[in-house]
């Protein structure tokens, strides 16, 4: 629990401030108020001072210490060269472990102060040598430094998981990033998510605050089918023609390489082969670029009972709709690759992942930083059930398939439970939806307002906390990015210059 070490000793009267302000938290409307009123509750806790001591043992304080020296040292000498050095030396954004998840479970905002002073002093190094103070390296020397420090660095993801109607959730998670110029570029979905990610990816980015007011989603996409049809079979418990019609009218005939194109967002939508024999795969721009956006999230909302398995249909180059690899079916990603970092970190240099987390069989079981990663005796009891739980239910899964495995409808259900239980739901930074039997009520209902309000602001609420992992992993990203846009800029105004010189 946060601040359990701290409070232990507190009198009733500080108790008191405390229990207050955490409600005045809970009910916070924006993020700078929730900032606010978090500040105060570290302070008043005595977890602000947790800051000022370097020791802890889940990072290398000496190490940050002495490159923090160092990289100032050579900034205020223009040592320029030395500094160029020392940063490609440690350019990563876990160096010495300061990423751990341990470092911002202490207080509600920031971690260690000589983890936030090195990254600020990283931050004021790189933008040194981007910036006209630094004369002795040419601009094609600076562009080169920067895209090797790109390419070192890598790049953050967003990934949503599944959840139905309560990935409404992730509109709110979304929210909150783009309000602190925090998105992501890298974005993946399956199942729910897969809506969420597509929104985002055919739009152009000054239309992107219209998507998360909502109108977008108020559609029908729930429609389930009479008994009668049921009974007739081929077919799942909801009409796949619903949810169809309303992605195509809110994606369009658009292929993965022309979303790219619109929004500048990768995009990546998990789906799964119905036979589960085949990996379940990741459509985007480069492994799928001719594939229809609305196609894949159809197959990746293809929920088995929920929905029937569907075909995915892609546009030739001349504009003609056709099926894409016309002999396969697909069904929902989350079956076995909710959360498909591992495909991505190949494709785009990802050095970490944010996860946003709403299915409802998987919720209930995860565990907040602070538990995951106690290592006390306490703790030994609820890790060996959760592993062991893990190993036999994947035991029993196998077991099954061999006795049972030649019925083909009892072998794939079984193969999709074995995906389900074998997967890694956590990202590096995880925003964890609420569960309540209140909360399974709404998974199947159609999006309306009130609906999406609430389930939006629980997303934001979610965020806030996070934000400031977040913003340290991603500082010194930004920072590289930024001096990339000014060099390019800069080189692009010469040319400018150099054609208006050669035409007067």
């Amino acid at each position: 629990m946060l601040f359990q070490e701290f409070i232990q000793d507190m009198n009733p009267h500080q108790a008191y401030r405390i229990k207050k302000l955490k409600r005045q938290l809970e009910h916070a409307e924006s993020y700078a108020e929730w900032k606010s009123i978090a500040l105060k509750i570290d302070q008043e806790s005595g977890a602000q001072e947790w800051k000022y001591d370097n020791c802890s043992p889940y990072f290398d304080a000496e190490m940050i210490s002495y490159r923090l020296k160092l990289l100032k040292r050579y900034r205020y000498q223009h040592r320029t060269r030395d500094l160029m050095y020392l940063l490609r030396e440690g350019l990563t954004y876990d160096i010495a472990n300061i990423a751990h998840p341990m470092l911002f479970a202490a207080t509600y905002v920031g971690t260690k102060t000589i983890i936030e002073d090195y990254i600020e002093e990283v931050s004021a190094s790189l933008a040194f040598i981007a910036s006209e103070a630094c004369e002795c390296l040419s601009h094609q020397e600076k562009m080169d430094f920067f895209k090797h420090c790109e390419k070192a660095y890598g790049q953050p993801a967003l990934m949503f998981s599944g959840g139905a109607t309560l990935g409404l959730f992730h509109t709110g998670v979304c929210k909150a990033l783009l309000e602190q110029d925090l998105m992501p570029k890298v974005l993946s979905g399956s199942s729910a998510g897969a809506i969420m990610t597509a929104m985002l990816g055919v739009s152009n980015p000054e239309n992107i605050s219209k998507i998360l007011n909502g109108e977008n989603f108020f559609s029908e996409a729930f429609h389930f089918r009479k008994l009668g049809d049921l009974l007739k079979g081929n077919g799942g418990v909801a009409d796949v023609k619903y949810l169809k019609k309303f992605l195509v009218e809110n994606l369009g005939n658009v292929t993965f390489d022309e979303a790219f194109k619109q929004s500048g967002l990768y995009i990546n939508v998990a789906v799964a082969p119905y036979d589960a024999s085949q990996e379940a795969r990741i459509m985007n721009t480069y492994t799928s670029p001719d594939l229809l956006v609305w196609s894949a999230v159809l197959a990746s909302c293809a929920v088995p009972i929920l929905f029937p398995p569907v075909k995915l249909t892609s546009k030739r180059y001349d504009g003609e709709l056709t099926p894409y690899m016309a002999t396969t079916r697909w069904v929902d990603g989350s079956v076995r690759s909710d959360f498909p970092q591992q495909k991505m970190a190949r494709l785009y240099n990802l050095n970490y992942s944010i996860a946003s987390q709403v299915n409802p069989h998987i919720v209930p079981f995860m565990q907040d930083d602070v538990s995951r990663f106690r290592r006390d005796m306490l703790s030994w009891p609820e890790r060996i059930i959760r592993r062991q739980g893990k190993v036999i239910a994947k035991g029993v899964m196998d077991f099954t398939r061999e006795r049972v495995g030649k019925v083909p409808s009892i072998r794939r259900l079984l193969d999709h439970g074995y995906g389900v239980v074998d997967q890694r739901y956590y990202g590096d930074v995880n925003i964890i939806g609420r569960y309540s039997l209140r909360h399974y009520s709404y998974m199947l209902q159609n999006p309306r307002p009130h609906l999406f309000k609430l389930l939006q602001r629980e997303g934001e609420r979610a965020t806030w906390p996070k934000i400031s992992s977040i913003e340290t992993h991603a500082r010194i990203g930004k920072t590289i990015q930024h001096a990339l846009e000014l060099l390019n800029y800069q080189q692009l105004h010469r040319q400018e210059t150099h054609v208006q010189v050669h035409t007067a």
